[in-house]
């Protein structure tokens, strides 16, 4: 088991915030109808993909009925349907679902892990669990860091929570604020590039604000920084 590994493992382990631990634990006890034969994981959720991956995806936090349930992140969600779905066309997923942590999928030259760990109640984790959860991340984008090239940051929360990563990790900070926009990319020499993107949620794909062609753009934009094939 490496550091990357043991960090994982000590994620799925974590019980800092009483909030969470309690909504994440109701969710995997009360169960939506449509799983309640299942098992769900009820536990924080570590990162996914390739150690030595060149990009890496950065989300929100976990699904109550997703990640929460399947133990992976984005798995068995809509988001993730969109999201793999995406990952496949443009060659980093090996299929274009994930229904479970045993389905086969595997990533090629991406991590996926999201800024904080467990499922927060109406997908807002509160600033005290987002800087309780920020250690985590911030060591994961170290154990990378030797071949990380570009961070995807889905939404405002993540690309906020870039930032602290960058100078934890790099010692780098811009000079000035750099707003949160799809399609925004900022970069330094000696650390990660960053690239906005709207995220994958329900509310942005069913409205059209972010659509399969602009996801793919996105992705086909990462490829490129990481010098990905």
């Amino acid at each position: 088991m490496d550091a990357l590994d043991r960090l994982d493992a000590e994620i799925s382990r974590c019980r800092l915030c009483p909030r969470l631990v309690a909504w994440r634990e109701e969710v995997a006890a009360t169960k939506r109808a449509a799983f309640r034969d299942q098992t769900y994981w009820g536990r924080p959720v570590p990162g996914f993909g390739p150690h030595d991956a060149r990009i890496a995806i950065l989300g929100l936090a976990p699904a109550a009925h997703g990640g929460n349930r399947t133990g992976r992140i984005f798995t068995g969600d809509r988001s993730g349907d969109v999201l793999f779905a995406a990952l496949h066309r443009a060659g980093l997923a090996n299929q274009p679902t994930s229904t479970d942590r045993d389905d086969g999928l595997t990533l090629t030259d991406t991590r996926i892990f999201a800024a904080v760990r467990c499922a927060p109640p109406d997908n807002k984790p509160t600033p005290q669990e987002r800087d309780t959860c920020a250690p985590f991340l911030h060591r994961e984008m170290g154990l990378i860091r030797p071949h990380l090239r570009v961070v995807v940051a889905l939404g405002g929360f993540a690309w906020a929570a870039f930032w602290p990563a960058l100078k934890a990790v790099y010692g780098v900070a811009p000079a000035r604020k750099v707003p949160f926009g799809h399609g925004v990319l900022w970069q330094t020499e000696g650390a990660p590039a960053l690239l906005g993107c709207y995220h994958v949620s329900q509310q942005n794909t069913f409205t059209g604000r972010l659509t399969p062609g602009m996801l793919d753009e996105i992705l086909a934009r990462a490829k490129a920084l990481a010098g990905a094939n």
